[in-house]
């Protein structure tokens, strides 16, 4: 058992208990590859990007759409034909099916241009 004396000598680095012999690493030591590279830069600017305008769109559409429903009942209540449906039932499956092609364009993007930078942040790390 380690002595509360002892654990304040302990360098500045995270120890693992079955690392018996080896020195833990820290960030003066850091692997080259684990620096931050370009195309790390360039991956997490565009997917925060892409990721906050996806957002925004998705919360505009489903916040007006509880909106109409808090402001403008009657718009909603309109029937629609001489069937028992109204005008909401419509609308709010339009939210539902707009939110499954804004989730698929954003595993497009992710499927795409993610991986490939993704792919290029691996091939330089493993120089």
């Amino acid at each position: 058992m380690i002595q509360p004396q002892q654990r304040l000598s302990l360098p500045c680095a995270v120890r693992h208990p079955h690392a018996k012999g080896r020195k833990a690493q820290t960030p003066s030591r850091a692997k080259p590859e684990l620096r931050p590279m370009r195309i790390t830069a360039e991956l997490r600017e565009n997917a925060t990007r892409s990721v906050r305008l996806l957002t925004i769109i998705m919360m505009v559409v489903y916040y007006g759409y509880i909106a109409l429903i808090a402001f403008n009942k009657p718009f909603l209540a309109q029937p629609i034909g001489d069937g028992v449906a109204s005008l909401g039932i419509p609308i709010g499956m339009g939210v539902i099916i707009f939110t499954i092609i804004i989730t698929g364009i954003y595993v497009r993007r992710a499927n795409g241009e993610y991986d490939r930078l993704t792919a290029e942040i691996l091939k330089e790390a493993s120089k």
